[in-house]
């Protein structure tokens, strides 16, 4: 498919941070606008967490900060919760193709099918051209000059090659939030002799074979794991913070699997007690519970924040007021309907869709009305 030809008078040469859902339909967006766009990846491929690996990183809970980082936090048996008829971009639907048995055409495909579809999609745009492979971002900050690079951005980045400083009249930022875990919080958690591990670092249940595991979470990755760990392990109990404190109820079509409310202490026994009064000495407690916001590269001189995993100051969850349009972040939200939205590629996409949109709106009003104060931006848009 042709692509776009900046025009020198009106065009912005702008970097995108990440080649996954959102990466890539927002460097398409600018790119049809006009605008230069440069995506760095620093993986191999596109599709962000949706290019599964089986590599996991050597600290199970991955809590060293000097650790290697996998991106990707997929397990090999997972399935898209919500149906592909909802998934897919407006203009380029998530159909099955080709129609020749590879690839898999059920409405809730496994995650291979996604990175098809997306793969599909960089090819009719021609979107990998613009990426740069295997190029880690180490850091982004305003440039404080003034004069013609005023606003700027520097980039430096890293890749094979070396190292590279850049500029940039604006850094798009979509490198995901399913990379940096969240851990519960258990008293006597220190003492407690068994093993942990978070879901990012979970892919088969081959190494809970005839374990006692408890998993705690019962969101998506949680529910999808308890029930592939119950296919070897001895028992599995899965602690929720969503019950009342005495639940406890063996899961309708298993055996071995237990629902109970959250854990009250961790001991140097081996016990783990519930708050609903069981005490269950286990091998194994999975931390299914969530990720943090995390921009380890972005410098903004405390404009923008990440309190209590809440990013901020942010306009439609996009914009920071202080920086913006030179600086936005796509893909943010992630639980948008009553589903499970933890694997939900339909919230990346159309939000990503739709906000791609408001930059080049904001960079056509700036470019119209460069005299003007920006917070003017916020009257034409409301």
């Amino acid at each position: 498919m042709a692509t776009s030809h900046p025009d020198p008078t009106t065009s912005r040469h702008v970097a995108v941070i990440g080649a996954g859902a959102a990466g890539l339909v927002a460097a398409r967006e600018l790119r049809r606008e006009g605008h230069s766009v440069v995506v760095l990846e620093r993986g191999s491929q596109i599709g962000g967490v949706w290019a599964y690996t089986s590599q996991v990183e050597p600290d199970p809970l991955s809590l060293d900060p000097t650790r290697p980082v996998v991106h990707s936090s997929l397990y090999r048996s997972l399935r898209t919760n919500i149906p592909r008829e909802c998934m897919g971009f407006t203009d380029f639907p998530f159909a099955t193709r080709p129609h020749d048995g590879s690839r898999d055409p059920r409405r809730h495909p496994a995650h291979t099918e996604v990175l098809a579809y997306l793969r599909d999609f960089a090819k009719e745009f021609d979107i990998e051209e613009m990426v740069r492979f295997e190029t880690e971002v180490v850091k982004a900050e305003q440039v404080a000059a003034e004069g013609e690079e005023r606003g700027k951005w520097r980039v430096e980045s890293r890749s094979s090659d070396g190292v590279v400083d850049e500029i940039y009249d604006a850094v798009v930022v979509c490198n995901g939030h399913y990379t940096e875990p969240r851990h519960a919080l258990i008293t006597g958690i220190d003492s407690w002799p068994g093993k942990q591990i978070h879901s990012h670092n979970y892919r088969v249940p081959d190494q809970f074979k005839d374990q006692v595991v408890i998993v705690i979470g019962s969101s998506a990755s949680g529910v999808d794991i308890c029930r592939d760990i119950a296919q070897v392990a001895k028992e599995v109990h899965v602690s929720s913070r969503s019950t009342s404190p005495d639940t406890y109820e063996k899961l309708t079509g298993y055996e071995n699997l237990w629902l109970h409310s959250t854990i009250q202490i961790a001991r140097e026994d081996g016990s783990v007690v519930f708050e609903n009064g069981k005490t269950i000495y286990a091998d194994t407690i999975m931390h299914c519970t969530g990720y943090k916001y995390y921009f380890p590269f972005l410098d903004t001189k405390g404009e923008v924040t990440v309190d209590d995993n809440r990013v901020g100051p942010l306009y439609k969850h996009v914009f920071p007021p202080a920086l913006a349009p030179s600086l936005s972040f796509i893909g943010l939200p992630w639980q948008v309907n009553n589903l499970y939205n933890v694997y939900d590629l339909a919230s990346v996409n159309t939000f990503a869709a739709f906000i791609a949109y408001d930059l080049i709106v904001w960079l056509r009003c700036t470019q119209k009305k460069k005299k003007k104060k920006r917070s003017h931006w916020f009257n034409l848009v409301s």
